[in-house]
């Protein structure tokens, strides 16, 4: 069944406005808080979004790359604590990947918008700019945001063919 799941998820960014049921959002906190973390550490904290003018605003945050976010019925933004985890990072990306194969295992569409490291058009960091939007404490960073919803069309699998096979090796570098 998992590998089933992993072969019909696409990145979906267009949502229809269909609010998704609250047995819904459970199950994916759930998914978030069961996300594996280096030696238990739990660095990250999510921020679930429904409000759809704060949900604009993160629209926003970065030139290219968010504005889909804006159909999104639901936000979740991961942010992490460096002061609890040097992995705060790869644990984030844990629970991103965790979160969106959650989503498709529901029957929701969702999509990742890279946040850490990128700049709002005023030239602070975007994560800064959601971490005012939000009222987020200031030791944490914001690593993304998943938008989640209903798609609005079904995207076909990516086929066999669509793999880039040359990024496997065996035993050595470029012993396939």
């Amino acid at each position: 069944m998992f590998m089933e799941l992993l072969r019909k998820r696409r990145s979906i960014r267009s949502f229809d406005q269909s609010p998704i049921e609250e047995e819904k959002i459970d199950l994916l906190v759930e998914a978030l808080l069961r996300s594996p973390t280096s030696k238990g550490r739990h660095p990250w904290e999510f921020v679930l979004v429904t409000d759809p003018d704060i949900i604009a605003n993160l629209a926003s945050v970065k030139p290219k790359g968010a504005g889909f976010l804006a159909r999104a019925p639901l936000c979740i933004v991961i942010c992490g604590d460096p002061g609890v985890s040097d992995v705060w990072v790869e644990d984030c990306a844990v629970a991103a990947t965790i979160v969106q194969l959650a989503a498709e295992d529901l029957g929701l569409g969702s999509c990742w918008s890279q946040i850490r490291r990128r700049q709002h058009q005023t030239g602070v960091s975007s994560s800064s700019v959601v971490r005012h939007q939000l009222g987020l404490p200031e030791h944490l960073e914001v690593a993304s945001i998943i938008g989640i919803g209903y798609p609005l069309a079904t995207i076909a699998a990516h086929g066999a063919n669509d793999f880039a096979d040359d990024k496997i090796h065996r035993n050595t570098y470029r012993n396939r």
